[in-house]
């Protein structure tokens, strides 16, 4: 059993979606990440409920993303459009949020959607954020994103870790994909997490967790198994990005999935990187994942079970 501060409050979602983390106390209210685009309905009701459990005259007052991949921001259009409310995105996103250049900020490469959004400031490595009434130290978290950012509350000896570190491993290294380095950015995130006095962990996706050294042992592992031959991390980003798609859609033609790889930068990157022959790549890959029990094939149609 977890105990967190009562200012603070865990929404627990799916893997479509990434974890929020809201906070209230008697300053402001607060969102750390807002979910997927699909699910944006469900976060704002999430955040009302919330609200209407402390005051009905309370509103949301700040969004705080740990990085911009849709999962974690594509709910920051509607919760915008609900509350006057501050957003708060890692600085070196800014100017691509600010053009909302899709390319830059993956949502193209990954062929995800993500609808545009504002922001007020932005945070970065060495600045603190008060959040629920306690001061939260922001730490740079390269690797699964260049641009990806921690929380930790040394007060509470809580880690907000977003996609750097999950109980079981933590998100594609999507930098390699494309030929930059992120294995070592990884592995140097991991060395980090493990210099801090850390109680409890709550990941970008998957529930809070206590076990951090555990948790350490087998992301250390896994970068060591990455590193060791690339072509497993871009099979696992394929994948990924694959199921992730069909979660969204539920069900989609073959045809158009293949279409999708062929378009979206980080997909095409990653069947380069293992196959000349991308069609049969990806069918491949579906046949694996359907005799896994992750998809159903029906014909030329793919669904999600």
């Amino acid at each position: 059993m977890i105990t967190l501060p009562a200012s603070m409050r865990v929404f627990e979602r799916g893997w479509l979606s990434s974890n929020n983390v809201f906070f209230i106390d008697g300053a402001r209210t607060a969102l750390v990440d807002t979910g997927y685009a699909t699910h944006a309905p469900q976060t704002l009701a999430l955040v009302r409920q919330a609200l209407a459990s402390e005051r009905n005259d309370r509103t949301l007052d700040l969004i705080v993303n740990t990085h911009l991949h849709s999962d974690h921001c594509g709910g920051n259009a509607l919760l915008q459009s609900n509350f006057v409310c501050e957003t708060l995105i890692p600085q070196t996103e800014a100017d691509a949020v600010r053009e909302w250049d899709e390319d830059r900020l993956t949502f193209r490469a990954t062929g995800q959607t993500c609808e545009r959004f504002g922001f007020t400031g932005t945070i970065a490595p060495g600045a603190t954020l008060q959040l629920g009434g306690l001061d939260w130290s922001v730490l740079g978290a390269p690797g699964h994103d260049p641009h990806s950012l921690m929380l930790y509350c040394a007060e509470e000896r809580l880690l907000i870790s977003a996609d750097a570190l999950w109980e079981n491993g933590f998100g594609v290294i999507f930098p390699e994909l494309e030929g930059e380095s992120g294995f070592a950015e990884q592995r140097a995130v991991l060395d980090l997490i493990a210099t801090l006095d850390v109680r409890a962990v709550i990941p970008g996706h998957g529930a809070p967790f206590t076990d951090v050294s555990k948790s350490l042992d087998i992301a250390f592992s896994r970068i060591d198994y990455l590193r060791a031959d690339p072509v497993r991390n871009a099979k696992n980003a394929l994948k990924v990005l694959i199921v992730f798609k069909l979660m969204e859609l539920r069900s989609m033609p073959v045809g158009e999935l293949l279409l999708l790889v062929d378009n979206a930068g980080a997909m095409r990157a990653a069947a380069d990187l293992l196959s000349d022959d991308r069609p049969g790549l990806v069918r491949k890959y579906l046949a694996e994942l359907a005799a896994s029990g992750v998809l159903r094939m029906e014909g030329e149609t793919v669904s999600v079970v």
